[in-house]
């Protein structure tokens, strides 16, 4: 079969993911684009295909319409809010992701912006290259309260990273494991009492129309004056706007993000002091990369393999 490959990085740390496929028979093409595809872009390169391993490019009802052919779409990364669940369904094209592949990565992410907005790395660094010679005093990251909305697979992993720093954890989930929260010490809420009692609120939950400006202007109100916001789950959770006004206000006293809701992001936060801004690299781990690729293959050929019965 002759397998489009969609996302922008495919193989370059390990072409095993590549070479798998290639011994199995299979044909691989790969973007052309190096980067995200838009709309016009998939729509010319997927003609004819009935496998893709995608990247974030969207997967609408005309996607689908114009794709007769597509049948199997392995989504290298775990975020499926880029595909009409529901169109894929009325087209019969099945649909996997990867769960767990970025896990370690996005933690270890979340952690890393956790700890520049309180230590202010990230500005003394600009500093310093614009020969500015400038110490800003910070804060530790030890003995706060720490709120974890989503206690999935990363914001359970975020917990265990955060232990040695003494944290008190405080968690949201719309289905709360109490028994492994009672064993792990870690306090479940209600969103509004997590928000007005943490230092440190953190973003874990998936995106969907439901959930866009998650974090809006009342939600930011209620978070503790001083604290700070992290977001390495989606873009479009936060309202941006509200965002740059609680972080200039003083309300907040900074943020963190990975994702924006319109990527390239070049927004007002950007001339934010306070704010520090990462290129949606959550999975980009050379390590977690190339366990998240060969997932999407083993996936992909496990789909051919279940249709073929």
């Amino acid at each position: 079969m002759k397998i489009l490959v969609t996302t922008s990085s495919f193989g370059k740390y390990d072409e095993k993911p590549i070479e798998i496929l290639k011994e199995k028979g299979h044909e691989v093409v790969l973007n052309p684009h190096k980067r995200k595809l838009i709309k016009e872009e998939l729509l010319e390169l997927a003609k004819g295909y009935e496998a893709i391993l995608a990247g974030t490019e969207k997967y609408d009802e005309e996607v689908f319409n114009k794709l007769p052919d597509l049948r199997l779409i392995s989504r290298c990364g775990v975020g499926l809010d880029s595909i009409d669940l529901e169109s894929a369904k009325k087209h019969g094209v099945d649909i996997r992701n990867t769960p767990d592949a970025p896990t370690e990565a996005v933690s270890e992410l979340s952690l890393l912006l956790i700890l520049s907005v309180l230590r202010k790395t990230n500005f003394m660094d600009r500093k310093i290259r614009e020969g500015i010679w400038k110490k800003e005093m910070g804060n530790l990251l030890y003995g706060k309260t720490v709120g974890i909305v989503g206690l999935g697979r990363i914001g359970r992993r975020l917990t265990e990273l955060l232990r040695p720093f003494n944290v008190k954890i405080i968690g949201n989930d719309v289905n709360p494991d109490i028994t492994w929260a009672d064993k792990n010490n870690i306090k479940i809420s209600g969103l509004d009492e997590l928000l007005q009692e943490s230092d440190i609120v953190t973003l874990h939950i998936p995106y969907s129309d439901d959930s866009r400006h998650f974090i809006n202007s009342e939600k930011l109100n209620k978070m503790k004056n001083g604290s700070i916001l992290i977001n390495t789950s989606r873009g479009g959770l936060i309202n941006e706007n509200a965002l740059h006004t609680a972080v200039t206000s003083g309300h907040l006293k900074g943020a963190a993000l990975d994702v924006m809701e319109k990527e390239p992001y070049n927004g007002p936060l950007a001339n934010l002091e306070k704010v520090v801004l990462t290129p949606h690299v959550g999975s980009y781990a050379i390590e977690s990369r190339i366990r998240m690729e060969t997932e999407a293959v083993e996936n992909l050929l496990k789909m051919m393999s279940e249709g073929k019965k």
